[in-house]
């Protein structure tokens, strides 16, 4: 069994710094998300083994240029440097990783933390919102923060402008959770700085991003999904028809999430994407009870690791040159479904994954969640 699997088998290993070092060198080379990590641990057996392996699987996934694997000297340079800002990168199963991100799909190998890592180990809701808030919208987000809080769940949220920075400061004395888009060195907005300083006293701020990281547009749905995954609901306070509140309302339904939305005025163009949530079924809010009986219940279900069920198909050390080219020739720049793949192609699944993982690392493959892939 791989190392993560091992991991989720006993919850109090701890990562050796060496083994530190390889997570961090396979996180950080390219074209290796948090998916393609747990892929390549679980059939190679460790981070170390899988780095070895990164070369050949590019090639043979037809990459058009040598892959950048992260060297140990990059991995320590960002150690180091975490370690003078105040920052712990916690390993997938370690004993002070959050145990509801570690039940998503996707969660992080290496979470960066800064701050009471103990808020991380309590119940916590999200509350998320416009940027551009209304007055009215940011009291009762600051009321739901406050109440929630004081009935001992922490309250996460983006750090953004308006209805995060709202839910983030009437929770400072209970404990919060800032989710950073960036890496810890690299605070947005910038004049939110002083908040997360703030926040680091009965709170944490969190990234899975290196120090040093550029802010791009999809870096935000990315860290979304870490917002909705941290909590065991999350609550939406005035959202306009496209905002990217709705992207995290929508990654906290596919993680198994309760969402909540406060009603707001259908002539106000900023209540239109909560009032849309209502209509499709979330739980309204008025009321911080609203909540907190919703939640409350599911404090006495335990939270696992997101175990995916083992294949029993023995995984193939390298698939056959007509098995690859069949299964790369069903794919095209239409997003199809792997289980489409796998019964089209006669191929068994452990090869389909290979050759998918293949592609994945030569760059050439594209994942759009529910199981459905492309060629980039």
């Amino acid at each position: 069994m791989g190392e993560i699997g091992h991991v989720a088998e006993d919850k109090g290993i701890r990562l050796t710094y060496e083994e530190r070092l390889d997570w961090l060198c396979l996180i950080r080379s390219e074209n290796v998300g948090p998916r393609t990590f747990r892929a390549l641990v679980d059939h190679f057996g460790s981070a170390r083994a899988a780095l070895a392996a990164l070369p050949d699987l590019a090639r043979r996934g037809g990459a058009a240029r040598p892959t950048r694997i992260c060297s140990r000297q990059e991995a320590e340079r960002e150690l180091e440097a975490n370690c003078a800002l105040g920052v712990v990168m916690i390993g997938l199963g370690e004993p002070d990783y959050p145990p509801a991100l570690a039940a998503i799909a996707d969660p992080p190998p290496l979470l960066a933390v800064r701050g009471t890592r103990a808020a991380l180990a309590r119940p916590i809701v999200a509350i998320v919102g416009s940027r551009n808030a209304s007055a009215a919208g940011q009291k009762i987000a600051q009321r739901l923060a406050r109440e929630i809080g004081e009935a001992g769940f922490v309250i996460a949220s983006g750090l953004a402008r308006g209805i995060d920075a709202a839910a983030h400061r009437a929770s400072l004395p209970t404990g919060t959770v800032a989710v950073l888009a960036g890496g810890h060195d690299n605070v947005f907005p910038e004049d939110h700085v002083c908040l997360v300083e703030n926040i680091l006293e009965q709170g944490a701020a969190v990234s899975e991003m290196p120090l040093g990281w550029v802010l791009r547009a999809h870096d935000f749905p990315r860290r979304n999904r870490l917002i909705s995954g941290l909590a065991l609901g999350v609550i939406l306070v005035e959202a306009a028809k496209r905002s990217g509140s709705l992207i995290t309302a929508r990654l906290a339904l596919e993680q198994g999430r309760e969402v909540f939305a406060v009603p707001g005025s259908p002539l106000d163009p900023r209540a239109e994407g909560t009032n849309a949530l209502l209509k499709q079924g979330a739980t309204l809010v008025t009321e911080a009870a609203d909540v907190l009986n919703a939640l409350k219940p599911m404090l006495a279900r335990p939270r696992g690791f997101a175990e995916e069920a083992a294949d029993s198909t023995p995984s193939p050390r390298d698939p056959g040159a007509d098995q690859r080219a069949t299964i790369v020739g069903l794919l095209g720049p239409t997003p199809v479904s792997i289980d489409d793949l796998m019964r089209l192609s006669g191929a068994p699944p452990a090869v389909v994954r290979m050759v998918l993982l293949e592609l994945e690392i030569a760059g050439r493959l594209e994942r759009h969640g529910n199981g459905l892939v492309s060629l980039a």
